[in-house]
């Protein structure tokens, strides 16, 4: 990819020409292609994105100008589901798993979801965030310029707000939006266990008001399931959300149907998240909703499922289905957006337009910032992609293999 009239680059006006462009516009059919297209920046915004042949001529002769040389640009991709934040790892667990070891077992040798609060909790914040950048930077590599990070591995007030100042942290050491969930109802820790409510009262409720307070929070998430918390303990959560004006997600029908989507779409739920056993009216809920289906292939993987999502229930009532890696110590550490593609397409049966309109537009509007980035249009933020590739299904066909020519973040050559 070549300069020229880069003396202006002061204009502040960039033009990438020459280029295929996968805009993920709506109001375009598909991944609204272009071919032939260009996009225009100035101040980190979009300008102009369409053929080359309707540039106005003040453009041209003010940027600063990349040939693209026929590559594809997209929007960057956005993974809308993750728990970068961790201390420690759960790979001695995994070797125990493959060794033949049962559940009661692993947790007896202290691993389980209970490792990953000891680690967090001992880890100081700069510790968090040394752990937490290379699986960050891996994803940044892919092409991605937006992660949601959830905290939940703290299950205490000070732990969970050090996890939620760990990942805005993050947004100032690299180039990436961050938007944070707060997770405590993600699970009931040792010291609470059996009193769910008490646990809510006495942690989730206060450490919300807290982190609302510290402007450390975007939106509130839990983990509605038989083995984590009820509808009925979901809805005090959600209910002190609302109270404070922060939006709402959901883990939700992973292991069974207590029908949390349903739940969350009442609720207006940014997303609901897994899914593998939600039922037709939970499609139509969601897509009454607006809610975003969220699938995670990724631990869909690890933990060696075999009830799929209900793809034909989602697409027949129309609902929103984006893909996420759920980047996690336990059930998905899985750090490649690219590879997620992959196993939507595999394991779920998605196409190639279901896949990259999942890690665009609609991750971006699982996140509520679909007005700010996740497709290719005059006024959103300068998010793009540039691939080395011949066509969009080589994003989704490969498998190892990172075809990333260049990272454009509010309108910065990263």
């Amino acid at each position: 990819m070549t300069n020229r009239n880069s003396t202006s680059a002061d204009k502040g006006i960039s033009l990438w020409q020459n280029a295929r462009l996968a805009t993920l516009d709506p109001s375009r059919d598909g991944l609204g292609i272009i071919e032939g297209g260009a996009i225009a920046v100035k101040e980190g915004r979009i300008v102009f994105v369409g053929p080359e042949s309707e540039l106005p001529s003040n453009l041209i002769a003010e940027a600063e100008t990349i040939d693209c040389e026929g590559r594809w640009i997209t929007p960057g991709l956005i993974d809308c589901h993750t728990h970068l934040v961790f201390g420690g790892n759960r790979a001695m667990e995994f070797e125990m798993r493959l060794n033949g070891a049962s559940y009661e077992e692993i947790a007896k040798a202290g691993g389980g979801i209970v490792s990953s609060v000891r680690d967090t909790r001992t880890r100081s914040e700069d510790e968090l965030v040394a752990e937490a950048l290379p699986r960050l930077d891996t994803l940044l590599a892919e092409g991605v310029s937006t992660i949601e990070i959830k905290s939940g591995y703290g299950l205490d007030i000070d732990t969970e707000l050090k996890m939620l100042r760990v990942a805005r942290r993050l947004e100032t050491l690299r180039p990436v939006r961050v938007l944070t969930s707060y997770l405590a109802a993600h699970a009931t820790p040792a010291e609470y266990k059996g009193r769910n409510a008490d646990y809510i009262a006495d942690v989730v409720l206060p450490g919300m008001e807290r982190a609302h307070h510290e402007r450390l929070v975007d939106a509130v998430d839990g983990f509605c399931e038989g083995i984590a918390f009820s509808v009925e303990e979901m809805r005090v959560v959600f209910d002190k959300a609302k109270a404070l004006g922060l939006p709402i997600k959901l883990h939700a029908e992973q292991l069974s149907n207590l029908h949390g989507a349903e739940l969350a779409a009442s609720y207006g739920a940014l997303s609901a998240d897994h899914l593998e056993y939600l039922d037709e009216a939970g499609a139509k809920a969601l897509a009454t909703s607006g809610t975003v289906a969220v699938l995670l292939p990724g631990a869909f993987y690890a933990l060696r499922e075999t009830k799929l999502p209900p793809m034909r229930a989602l697409r027949d009532a129309g609902a929103d289905i984006a893909l996420a890696t759920d980047c996690n110590p336990g059930t998905s550490p899985l750090t490649s957006l690219l590879l997620t593609m992959n196993m939507g397409a595999t394991l779920f049966r998605m196409t190639v337009d279901e896949c990259l309109t999942a890690t665009t537009r609609n991750a971006a509007k699982a996140l509520g910032i679909l007005a700010e980035t996740g497709t290719l249009e005059v006024g959103k933020s300068a998010d793009l992609a540039i691939w080395n590739i011949e066509r969009p299904a080589e994003l989704v066909y490969r498998i190892g293999f990172n075809p990333l020519h260049a990272r454009i973040f509010k309108g910065r050559t990263i």
